[in-house]
């Protein structure tokens, strides 16, 4: 078939590192079988490589209503949500996918990760709430917001000098929320920190150097949070996306232009924009994704995996469990000769004989050899 064909295409120039040219490619194949899970996966997979978290995210979902069954589905939304800091939707989703296949360690060194991170949150959570509340805004951005009220007193006219003066109402503060962002080569992140706002609320409009985010819903005044941005350089407005989260409204927002902007917001001169460096890989520096947390203590993930591996290491095993444990050891250990012998005899003999001993396999087909009282049988496909 030729979504197949394409696919298989896109499977190559992803072995091959060229991971954009293979996103357009795995496109293609979901252009002409739109109902193909394994075409979402591997999408998923690519965009993982290219830091496209939210699109992976994306994939993930839609692979996952295809086929629930298929484990890989949550391994790619797990590894998207944890790289857009959702970590409780990422562990979630690792537990799900440990379900369905018990036997991907992944699943638990990834669930571990996300144990660590969701107690540093509650830990930073903690330490925020125990300290007084500053006066000094900071970072956090000032929304602009008009209310009727404030155009009526606007526009009402002077008080006579000889009338009382009426007591003031108190000051409406409009919610806030903290935004940051990050760039790559050719897109802007903008994260604004909402928590656990309904999708439906939210707005977020593009334009061809502009950026609007609505986020309500609106109090007894009308009033909402709106970031009215308008943006160092221009974008691609059709190509820009944004995704609701549970602690976060990620945006993602097309460059129009490689090149390297030096703010998120325009100054009102003429942008001279910094061309990016892409002739020397070593130049690329992935990208420092912002964190709301402030914890004291870096975390070694090395250390960590070389634990869970000393773990599964040490594990006992039993029946099948054992057996394949002792062939991927086998196999994992193995010179590429021995490799060829395992795969040749396996295959040959459908699962039937698996050899190490490449000369005595080479030379000839293996043949099948099942347990006694059975019988081998050639399937036609």
């Amino acid at each position: 078939m030729a979504d197949v064909a394409a696919a298989a295409e896109a499977s190559a120039l992803f072995v091959d590192e060229a991971y954009e040219e293979a996103l357009a490619m795995y496109g293609k194949a979901i252009q002409l079988n739109g109902g193909n899970a394994s075409h979402y996966l591997q999408r998923a997979a690519t965009h993982l490589k290219l830091d496209n978290f939210t699109d992976a995210l994306v994939d993930a979902n839609r692979a996952i209503e295809l086929e629930p069954s298929n484990a890989k589905g949550y391994l790619r939304k797990g590894v998207a949500c944890f790289s857009l800091e959702e970590y409780d939707t990422a562990k979630q989703a690792f537990e799900q996918g440990s379900k369905l296949d018990p036997t991907n360690k992944s699943f638990f060194t990834a669930i571990r990760k996300c144990e660590v991170e969701i107690a540093d949150e509650e830990e930073a959570d903690d330490e925020e709430a125990s300290q007084p509340p500053s006066t000094n805004s900071g970072s956090v951005a000032q929304p602009s917001v008009v209310t009727p009220a404030a155009v009526a007193r606007a526009s009402a006219p002077p008080a006579a000098d000889t009338a009382p003066a009426e007591a003031s109402a108190p000051s409406y503060t409009p919610p806030q929320y903290r935004h940051e962002w990050y760039q790559t080569q050719d897109k802007v992140c903008v994260s604004v920190f909402a928590k656990k706002v309904p999708a439906e609320h939210v707005q977020v409009e593009f334009g061809p150097a502009t950026l609007l985010v609505v986020i309500g819903p609106p109090d007894e005044r009308g009033n909402v949070y709106r970031l009215d941005l308008s943006l160092f350089a221009d974008l691609v407005p059709e190509q820009c996306k944004f995704a609701v989260l549970t602690s976060k409204v990620e945006i993602t927002l097309q460059k129009n232009a490689l090149v390297q902007w030096t703010n998120l917001e325009g100054t009102g001169k003429p942008a001279v924009p910094q061309p990016l460096n892409f002739s020397n890989p070593e130049n690329t520096v992935r990208p420092a994704y912002p964190t709301s947390k402030t914890s004291k203590k870096p975390k070694d993930w090395d250390k960590l995996e070389s634990e869970l591996k000393a773990e599964e290491k040490d594990e006992k095993l039993e029946g099948d469990a054992a057996l394949n444990k002792l062939f991927k050891d086998i196999y994992g250990n193995a010179d590429e000769e021995t490799r060829r012998a395992m795969n040749k005899s396996y295959q040959e003999s459908g699962g039937t004989v698996l050899s190490t001993n490449w000369k005595e396999v080479g030379q000839k087909k293996v043949e099948g050899s099942p347990p006694t009282g059975m019988e081998a049988k050639q399937y036609e496909y």
